[in-house]
């Protein structure tokens, strides 16, 4: 594993960290996670990313993370990172919600009670709300960290102006953000719109999710739809987005990953982290097998300018 610093902080990182987005809730298997989770942390995958309303069912993925805690895992508890997130629809009524104070206090704790800690490495908010000042949203991120029960905070799904502003009130209050969190991958480039040369002049690092665009950049769809995949679930990634200029580009990145010798989705790791602003990237497993397929990515050489350029002109449809 490749251990990255984490903006201009002393934290270090793995250049691959793991999500529990899916997989890891109530309705799958639990032997599955716990092998997923103990196997990525002999891999030196010691960066475990988890969110209030994860699952499904929500908060059950934390009750995941908790019970393999329990079961032996915790006792390296001080050669991990644990991170979580409120900030989406995690309960009922006013206060289950967006990012009040109320909630975000309230979120943490419960998130802590399921996973049986006493205090979570990294606490994000979300997203930003509309309707609440960030200035309150940031102090409630200060005040968790003050109370002993979050070590760094970060934010995620911030754009540049949000999170240039949330930079400058953490900032102010003393609790300087660690991290933001943004979905970034070949198909998704906002974040160079401002958002990454913001982050480097802070000194705060990213860690980017869907790397992958949720299976797009891999070789699950140059055949078609497979049965029981997730575009076929039609959940967040739906059959439209596979369009036919989409594909072409797909078949023509698998064909360069081919020839550097490894996967598509490989290739797309490393072309995540070709910045070194870039901390870490967050991949999601179904397996042990999944998991080591895309560690390998980091055994691979570099991409080089020519490679780089090649991939820039078949994104631009100028190859």
């Amino acid at each position: 594993m490749i251990y990255n610093r984490c903006g201009r902080s002393g934290l270090l990182l793995p250049a691959i960290s793991l999500g529990l987005w899916h997989n890891f809730g109530s309705v799958d298997d639990y032997a599955n996670a716990k092998d997923i989770l103990w196997h990525a942390f002999d891999s030196g995958i010691t960066h475990f990313d988890l969110a209030n309303n994860y699952g499904p069912e929500p908060g059950t993925a934390e009750q995941t993370l908790g019970r393999v805690l329990r079961e032996g895992l915790g006792t390296h508890r001080d050669e991990m990172i644990i991170s979580t997130k409120a900030g989406y629809t995690m309960w009922d009524g006013p206060y289950g919600d967006w990012g009040s104070r109320k909630y975000m206090i309230a979120s943490l704790d419960q998130s802590l009670r399921r996973m049986g800690l006493d205090y979570v490495d990294i606490y994000y908010s979300h997203r930003p709300d509309p309707n609440t000042p960030i200035e309150e949203t940031m102090s409630a991120l200060d005040h968790v960290v003050r109370q002993g029960k979050a070590l760094y905070v970060g934010i995620s799904n911030y754009r540049p102006a949000e999170a240039k502003r949330a930079f400058e009130v953490l900032h102010s209050l003393g609790t300087p953000c660690l991290i933001h969190q943004p979905r970034y991958n070949m198909f998704d480039r906002w974040i160079e719109d401002g958002l990454t040369d913001l982050a480097g002049e802070w000194g705060v690092g990213l860690i980017t999710f869907s790397p992958l665009a949720q299976g797009l950049l891999t070789n699950r769809y140059l055949g078609g739809i497979p049965h029981g995949s997730r575009m076929e679930r039609a959940h967040f990634l739906r059959p439209e987005h596979l369009t036919d200029e989409k594909m072409d580009k797909i078949v023509k990145l698998n064909a360069l990953a081919e020839g550097r010798g490894q996967t598509l989705a490989q290739m797309a790791l490393q072309w995540n982290l070709r910045d070194s602003r870039v901390t870490s990237v967050l991949v999601g497993a179904s397996s042990t097998r999944q998991l080591d397929d895309s560690m390998q990515a980091l055994l691979a050489p570099p991409l080089g300018a020519d490679e780089l350029g090649r991939i820039e002109a078949i994104l631009r449809n100028t190859d």
